[in-house]
């Protein structure tokens, strides 16, 4: 650790000076390495698969701006979408054609989504859905899953994933008054029983607007849903009268074109994006069935409204993404650069009490969990163990999520000859902790 801080001194001096300026020196939690007892990284730049702190230290970056980066650091063509955009001017506040182009792609892409909002980010996009679930179904309460977050919106920071997990052991937030939570219900992630009992519940019956889910948690390391799981959310909200809310700010666009909706062939009611969506700015958005999108004003009674939405530099940088991705066996091929790090390290894992977990380009290491499907499946993580991996991998140049609860993410600018270093340096960590 120490022989880190000393090599870090430009480093050192700007944390020093942020700690007096900004609540923990920082403008989100996780930035500050609360989990791993190191000095917090400070970025100069990106390019490709690479980062490139203040100091001159060079990381391969599996953290991707937590997973916005699908095409990597500062893509050329992405970097000339938004240089154009913002030559005619970085906001109106009045409709431009982009936000028309790139809803019409929206569309196109996700089977589920006939109309769509956009928003400025993940948890204005699914507070929005919940407003929009009890406007339409007139009812007030929430379901929700232990270990998937939703952001930090009051009614869903409960019992949630990622960097509220060693705030409280509900991981609710102080300042949430329980009026706010009192209609949320959370159930275990992946409990099939626990679904269908609540809802055969005469004391729920016709009260619960709507579910809300991760169709693979990124919030608690990657756990995707149960195939049955997934069918049992569909059949008990359509026969409650419930709507299905899929939180896809992390897997829309991410495990495959349709998101992960498509690709489990579930079709929800409304439909949360965000990270990818926005190429790199700040951009998610909400979308689903017309007559529930209809709700929202003007044409509805539900209040939505926001300055930057549909930013005229963040839509063309979307929609260059989408664009993009959209390319024959763009998924084929991040799927096979993934695969060059993963598969290798899930064979040193057999025999171990670890395991790897992957689905498409986002994946995580689970230290002492096999194979989890739950959060309570989690109580037995070896975050002593994370520290010093993340600390053996910093010190060799790769980065990765700073939490042993977050997800691994791969791009198309990832190259061969990172991605097999990456893995060696991971394979020579477990095999001198044998």
């Amino acid at each position: 650790m120490e022989d880190l801080l000393e090599k870090r001194l430009k480093t050192e001096e700007i944390v020093k000076k942020s700690v007096e300026l900004l609540p923990g020196g920082v403008n989100s939690p996780a930035r500050s390495f609360p989990d791993v007892d190191l000095l917090p990284l400070i970025v100069q730049e990106g390019k490709g698969d690479a980062i490139f702190d203040v100091d001159g230290r060079k990381m391969i970056d599996y953290c991707m701006s937590w997973g916005v980066l699908i095409l990597g650091h500062a893509k050329k063509s992405m970097v000339d979408a938004a240089t154009k955009a913002i030559q005619k001017g970085s906001s109106f506040g009045i409709h431009t054609q982009i936000e028309t182009q790139i809803a019409e792609k929206v569309c196109a892409l996700v089977p589920a989504i006939e109309k769509v909002r956009f928003v400025n980010s993940g948890t204005e996009a699914t507070s929005t859905a919940i407003r929009l679930a009890r406007g339409y179904t007139s009812r007030n309460m929430i379901v929700k899953f232990n270990g998937n977050y939703h952001g930090h919106v009051d009614s869903l920071l409960v019992k949630a994933g990622s960097g509220v997990m060693n705030i409280n052991e509900e991981a609710t937030s102080k300042g949430i008054p329980k009026d706010s939570v009192k209609d949320t219900l959370c159930l275990e992630y992946n409990d099939i029983e626990g679904v269908k009992e609540l809802f055969s519940r005469t004391e729920y019956e016709g009260k619960i607007a709507a579910v809300i889910f991760e169709p693979v948690s990124g919030n608690m390391g990657v756990i995707p849903a149960d195939p049955e799981f997934l069918k049992v959310l569909r059949e008990e909200t359509e026969k409650a009268g419930a709507l299905l809310i899929a939180d896809e700010v992390i897997t829309g666009f991410r495990v495959a074109l349709g998101g992960a909706s498509d690709y489990f062939g579930i079709k929800p009611d409304l439909i949360t994006l965000g990270k990818i969506i926005g190429g790199g700015f700040p951009v998610a958005a909400i979308g689903g069935k017309r007559e529930i999108m209809d709700c929202l004003a003007p044409t509805g009674e539900v209040y939505q409204a926001g300055t930057l939405s549909g930013n005229p530099v963040a839509m063309s940088a979307g929609f260059q993404t989408l664009s993009e991705i959209s390319e024959p066996g763009f998924y084929e091929n991040l799927k096979a650069k993934t695969d060059i790090l993963t598969k290798p390290i899930q064979e040193k894992l057999k025999g171990t009490p670890h395991s790897l977990v992957q689905v498409g380009s986002m994946f995580s290491l689970f230290f002492n969990v096999k194979n989890p499907k739950t959060r309570h499946d989690l109580d037995q993580m070896d975050l002593d163990l994370f520290k010093k991996f993340f600390a053996y991998l910093f010190k060799n140049g790769v980065y990765i999520p700073p939490s042993a609860f977050e997800t691994w993410f791969v791009s198309s600018a990832h190259t061969e000859e990172h991605l097999t270093y990456t893995r060696d340096v991971i394979l020579s960590f477990f095999g001198n902790s044998d």
